[in-house]
């Protein structure tokens, strides 16, 4: 469930834009295609098994862990090399999302059977990332997110440099990842590492702050709110288990599929998993930085914690929390003093892909692939990417947050983006 990329509201109206035709991914709501994805008989095939393997890095050698975070030291990654000489690939992970996760793995295989080298990292918005990979240890800026992110792939690079051979080198992401990856193209323009031959953007948001406010309010949508959600779960469960009981099988997408169709949930009733869901990723991700940059806002400042510290009243606090809490009340102070004549309305305008929008249009090595109906964007935000990436832009005509990443017309998509016929 946490592992969910998701949002908004079921009011929505849709840009009329032009979209792919004689589109056959299987669901048509919004909602169902981001919780639910590809029911196996639409997935692409792919090799059940690759060479994805753990890896791990120290990138702050110097920096001291809080002992509540002794575990998280070293960040983690994964990889699946070839044997022979091939094109790299970057994945970078959605909102909350590890590098092993299952759409970044999904994304491994296809990629690795097209005949990448894969390095596969956590989203900047991850535990581990957090603690181990962040500078500062606030996380969402998206200048400093790329910053980091590219100083993890300089690292890992130059840790794989005498073990492979790259023929270039290349980047993607899905939704926070997909942001990610447009500003890491950006910056490698200046410092020139990797001179990236192409970039794809999977469900980008355009503005985070637009993105984060919707997921807030979805969680309205819970009967009796956020403090209500056990109840709410105990629905779920049930019809998780009857369905496990049915199909001896509680694995997959093809499972939630099924789950999905047993309990018959509305509309609103999606929307409020998908912002709960958000909001335990969302209040690690607050605890951890407010620990990491002892910044006073949920823990007090100076204390500190190990890893025998009760932290259910931390907990507690972080779930009443949105994430535009967040940005208001710690992340934008927290970064104020850096720019000091900028207003608040300006800063959030600032933290968009319209802050790169010149950058977008002119770069043709950078592409992208979303959906009209895409739960992260605000009515009309959808104009944004045929207007800018002209037909660098593929727009399906549905599929929800992220739901057809695993479908099979998309992973082809993904791949050619990358491929154009160099390699089979």
């Amino acid at each position: 469930m946490v592992g969910l990329c998701g949002l908004l509201f079921a009011s929505l109206t849709f840009a009329a834009v032009t979209t792919v035709a004689n589109y056959d991914y299987p669901i048509k709501d919004r909602f169902a295609a981001t919780v639910v994805g590809t029911p196996e008989e639409y997935q692409a095939k792919l090799p059940k098994d690759i060479p994805f393997k753990g890896r791990s890095l120290v990138v702050f050698p110097e920096r001291v862990t809080p002992d509540v975070f002794f575990y998280g030291h070293e960040l983690l990654y994964s990889v699946a090399l070839q044997d022979h000489e091939a094109p790299l690939i970057f994945l970078i992970a959605g909102t909350g999302a590890s590098h092993n996760g299952s759409k970044n793995t999904n994304m491994a295989r296809a990629f690795y059977q097209a005949g990448f080298h894969v390095v596969s990292v956590s989203s900047p918005t991850y535990n581990n990332f957090v603690i181990a990979a962040s500078k500062t240890g606030v996380v969402g800026h998206a200048q400093r997110d790329a910053e980091d992110i590219y100083r993890v792939f300089e690292m890992i690079w130059d840790d794989l440099k005498d073990e492979i051979k790259a023929t270039s080198f290349n980047v993607t992401g899905y939704s926070l990842g997909g942001f990610n990856a447009a500003f890491v193209s950006k910056l490698d323009e200046e410092r020139k590492s990797f001179n990236f031959k192409r970039v794809l953007l999977i469900n980008p948001p355009v503005s985070l702050y637009n993105s984060i406010s919707l997921l807030d309010r979805m969680t309205q949508d819970i009967p009796g709110g956020v403090n209500n959600f056990d109840k709410f779960v105990d629905k779920l469960m049930r019809a998780y288990t009857s369905t496990y009981e049915e199909t001896a099988d509680a694995g997959g997408e093809d499972f939630l599929y099924k789950t999905y169709k047993a309990l018959k949930l509305k509309d609103e009733e999606l929307a409020a998993l998908i912002g709960t869901s958000f909001r335990v990723s969302s209040a690690s991700l607050v605890f951890t930085s407010d620990v990491m940059a002892d910044y006073g806002y949920i823990k007090p400042k100076g204390l500190e914690l190990d890893r025998y510290s009760n932290l259910q009243v931390y907990n507690e606090v972080s779930l009443r929390l949105g994430f535009t809490d967040y940005y208001h009340e710690f992340f934008y102070p927290f970064y104020k003093a850096e720019y000091p004549s900028m207003t608040r309305d300006e800063f959030i305008a600032s933290m968009s892909l319209t802050s790169i929008e010149e950058y977008l249009k002119n770069s043709k090595k950078i592409t992208m692939m979303g959906n009209v109906d895409d739960v992260i964007l605000e009515p009309g935000e959808i104009d944004f990417f045929p207007r800018v990436f002209g037909d660098r832009a593929t727009i399906y005509p549905y599929g929800g947050h992220c739901g057809n990443m695993n479908y099979r017309d998309n992973v082809a998509h993904m791949v050619a983006a990358f491929t154009k016929g160099e390699i089979q």
